[in-house]
């Protein structure tokens, strides 16, 4: 590999990332001087196009905004509803979300272990070529993704953009023996999750640290997943937490220039939400099954504090979430009684309302402003990825940074590491992020400013 000059590097298509975009790096005498992760998607104008629908309306249109983790779309805005609305509802209808969230957890971190990561780790170029070396892992893997699909086509009434959830609860609630064959599919699916945490804990993963700000949802002896209190675990170790009608008063989104998503800042501060930072900040409250599952993965006991803060780690953390979310499923079930009523009543109220709840990609905000008839008068989202695009830019310049200077990297290693790292984080691009095309410029000496990407 040579510095000397300027060198551009085009790459036409990123496989097993959701959606398009492109990475620009600049690299002058060795040193990566800038990372640019540039979404060029249309604007979409979800939050626009609410402004005067129905305060009934938002949980069914922004499923719409991903195909993949609908529920937690439907969720947040169900929250942030409720809210405005002075509504709460019962201990029953909250654990039915909970199960129907858990299906979403299963079927999106199965997807993303086995169809778009494991491949990295594997030296395959993709799911189906690791199916000719991996076909047992794979089926595994199809089998953990269906198991989650059941849980929502039973709850939701369709595994993608489910049509049950409604404000205040479900159009109809499952009886105990509708429930009762997913007990037994739910059980083989603990064996196979198991079985995922063991085959991916002997992976080999390279040395890398987030240094960012970790960002999650924290409640009270429970892991966190369709509410609960914002809450940040600094990268000095220190710990604070924010009512969530604050959220936008400390994660503030501005535009950047070479992007259509949005950009977030914690406090004005990089940070990270998602898995990692969920481990982080509620591992203690993971199910003892889960917990021992996250020792044997090697990532120690979160009850004495363990933290993982290595990127390419992120999937043993998933993959001891799939095994969690497969036990809470069969808990949830196995104590469930149906409710009298499928829902509670909403009734419209003027007034904003504030909703958060844990995507499999981390934290998404939802606030709406309702008028007295029941009208969204204004619709505000932060989905995971834009909040997570800042720390993605720095943790590729790291780890482009150390290829370079510590195995001299060429620019296809540069590539298939860049690649890798994007996957980690596991963006997802039908909310806010789309990435295909890599662009590395080196120069040397005085041209460092001198070429335009």
């Amino acid at each position: 590999m040579t510095h000397r000059g300027s060198r551009v590097l085009h790459v036409g298509s990123l496989s097993r990332v959701e959606g398009e975009g492109a990475l620009h790096l600049r690299v002058h005498d060795g040193t990566v001087t800038e990372a640019r992760l540039e979404i060029y998607e249309p604007p979409r104008f979800f939050e626009a196009f609410l402004r005067g629908r129905s305060y009934t309306e938002p949980p069914d249109i922004t499923a719409r905004v991903c195909g993949i983790c609908p529920v937690a779309y439907q969720m947040s805005a169900c929250a942030a509803i409720e809210d405005a609305c002075g509504v709460t509802v019962d201990p029953v209808i909250r654990a039915l979300r909970r199960l129907l969230y858990c299906g979403e957890w299963i079927e999106s971190q199965a997807l993303h272990i086995y169809l778009l990561h494991a491949p990295d780790f594997l030296g395959r170029a993709s799911a189906i070529d690791l199916a000719r070396t991996h076909r047992a892992e794979v089926e595994r893997g199809l089998r953990l993704k269906k198991a989650g699909n059941s849980l929502m086509e039973l709850l939701g009434g369709r595994a993608v953009h489910p049509v049950n959830v409604r404000l205040g609860g479900f159009h109809r609630v499952p009886t105990r023996q509708e429930l009762r064959p997913l007990q037994e599919e739910l059980k083989r699916a603990l064996d196979d999750a198991w079985d995922t945490v063991r085959w991916v804990a002997g992976f080999d993963f390279p040395d890398a640290r987030v240094e960012a700000d970790l960002l999650a949802l924290a409640e009270p002896d429970t892991y966190a997943i369709e509410g609960g209190t914002p809450t940040v675990l600094r990268a000095d170790g220190t710990e604070t937490a924010f009512p969530v009608r604050d959220f936008t008063a400390h994660v503030v989104e501005t535009h950047v220039p070479h992007s259509t998503a949005l950009h977030s800042r914690l406090d004005g501060r990089l940070h990270l939400t998602g898995s990692l930072a969920r481990f982080a900040i509620s591992g203690a409250h993971l199910s003892p099954v889960a917990r021992e599952a996250a020792v044997a993965a090697g990532l120690g006991d979160p009850r004495e504090g363990a933290v993982c803060r290595n990127p390419f780690r992120s999937i043993l953390v998933r993959a001891v979430e799939t095994l969690y979310a497969v036990d809470e499923a069969l808990r949830i079930i196995g104590s469930y009684e149906p409710p009298e009523h499928p829902y509670v009543e909403v009734p419209p109220v003027a007034g904003v309302g504030h909703g958060a709840t844990e995507a499999p990609r981390g934290v998404l905000y939802h606030r709406y402003e309702l008028d007295a008839d029941g009208l969204v008068a204004d619709a505000r989202m932060v989905p995971p990825t834009a909040q997570n695009q800042g720390a993605i830019e720095d943790d590729l310049r790291r780890i482009t940074q150390s290829a370079i200077a510590e195995q001299d990297a060429d620019d296809d290693e540069l590539t298939h590491l860049c690649e890798r790292a994007i996957r980690n984080h596991d963006p997802c691009i039908s909310c806010s992020t789309h990435f295909l095309d890599l662009t590395v410029v080196r120069t040397a000496g005085d041209t460092a400013g001198g070429c335009d990407v």
